[in-house]
């Protein structure tokens, strides 16, 4: 079964400020903010929520088809691809365009001011669903305004299942534009910031939103997980970790094992905690494609995890 997962690519800049933002920021003078932080520590990650789900279901074996617009900056991204072995063939270049691009400066709070171009991203409506072939399962996931409004449409109209990831995109939608796109899946993913915000918008509190689905899934970081499922509420727990390094690209992590339950015809209380222990792996690692995890490794972390086989 392939995955065809609709999103962004995306490079992550990150850089590390050694003190904290609230030391430099004078909360009077908040409406006239000239700052600059001196910031020692910088990385360059690949990113991108189609990106770093794509990567995550590859490690669990499964056959991933990222759809994305990307610009004439990708090279570097393209090389990785092919060292990942992750399919390329629906990753649109458009010239003119840079790649989506996060600048993130983190504190030593963790709190983070970002900026981010979207750059190609906003020509996501250009890949249309009917280009590829042969698959059975999708997800959309925050992209281009256009593109996820499309998409949708797209998977609705193909009757081929597909899981609602809105994500960062959220703040583009109303709650006309959400309740269709709610209509419209077959299964809806958020984590509980983003439910708050989805009932706000639709009217519709988790119990009415699950009955427009066959699933609601509501991620609540170190407390696992919720699932809504068939008339019953699952709790999820979260899969041990030995420590934390960096969230960036956990929920990314989280619906690649979503996809993979799915793909391969798991019951939700499997998927869930497939998708916890995605989540664990990648939360133990900088950025978020630098963890590299063989299926066998990931079978022993849930074993180890829920005393039981993957």
């Amino acid at each position: 079964m392939s995955a065809l997962i609709c999103g962004s690519y995306a490079f992550d800049t990150i850089m590390v400020f050694p003190d904290r933002f609230k030391n430099h920021i004078l909360p009077d003078k908040v409406h006239m903010i000239n700052v600059s932080f001196l910031v020692p520590d910088m990385r360059r990650e690949f990113g991108g929520c189609a990106g770093n789900i794509a990567y995550n279901l590859k490690l669990l074996g499964g056959d991933p088809l990222p759809m994305a617009t990307v610009g004439a900056d990708f090279e570097p991204y393209a090389q990785w691809m092919d060292e990942c072995d992750i399919s390329r063939r629906h990753i649109r270049m458009i010239p003119e365009h840079y790649t989506g691009q996060a600048f993130i400066t983190t504190d030593q709070d963790d709190n983070q001011i970002t900026a981010f171009h979207p750059g190609a991203m906003n020509d996501a409506h250009l890949n249309k669903v009917s280009d590829a072939e042969g698959v059975t399962l999708g997800i959309v996931s925050p992209d281009g305004r256009d593109g996820m409004i499309q998409h949708a449409e797209q998977f609705a109209e193909a009757g081929i299942p597909f899981i609602f990831d809105p994500g960062q995109g959220m703040p583009m939608f109303d709650g006309v534009d959400l309740r269709r796109f709610v209509k419209q899946a077959t299964y809806v993913t958020l984590n509980d910031y983003e439910a708050q915000l989805m009932s706000e918008r639709t009217g519709w509190n988790p119990e009415e939103l699950a009955a427009q689905v066959e699933a609601l899934i509501i991620t609540k970081g170190g407390e696992g997980s919720v699932i809504y499922t068939g008339g019953k509420t699952l709790r999820i727990p979260a899969a041990p970790i030995a420590r934390i390094k960096d969230p960036t690209g956990c929920g990314d992590a989280y619906r690649a094992g979503l996809l993979w339950g799915l793909m391969n015809g798991l019951d939700w209380e499997t998927t869930g905690r497939v998708a916890a222990v995605m989540g664990a792996i990648k939360i133990e690692h900088t950025g978020p494609q630098n963890h590299r995890p063989s299926l066998e490794d990931i079978k022993a972390r849930f074993k180890d995890a829920f005393g039981r086989e993957m």
